[in-house]
């Protein structure tokens, strides 16, 4: 019975670690989307700006305040998101910048 409750107790221990494994995985992934909805959201605000500018005119004020509120809000999800990996130990790595091209 011994050989059993081994085999049981590093079966248990196999799923903890495939649990948290998968919970990292989802937490990373909703990170990454964040960021990807942030940036989509400073896109918008840039394109706002150029067309605006382009055309010789000023961004309404209305349609710039909604960009930056939507911009502010994926921020703030972005960097609760990152707190709550570091607070569990999973750090985020950002992408360094791109070499530059020959």
């Amino acid at each position: 019975m011994s050989i059993l409750n081994k085999l049981k107790t590093e079966l248990d221990r196999a799923g903890r670690a495939a649990a948290g494994a998968l919970d990292e995985g989802k937490l990373r992934l909703e990170a990454f989307r964040a960021r990807q909805l942030a940036d989509k959201s400073a896109e918008a605000l840039g394109y706002a700006v150029y067309r605006a500018k382009k055309a010789g005119q000023d961004v309404d004020p209305a349609a710039l305040q909604r960009l930056y509120d939507a911009l502010d809000a994926r921020e703030l999800e972005v960097g609760a998101l990152e707190a709550r990996m570091k607070a569990e130990g999973k750090e985020t790595k950002e992408p360094g910048p791109l070499p530059p091209t020959p």
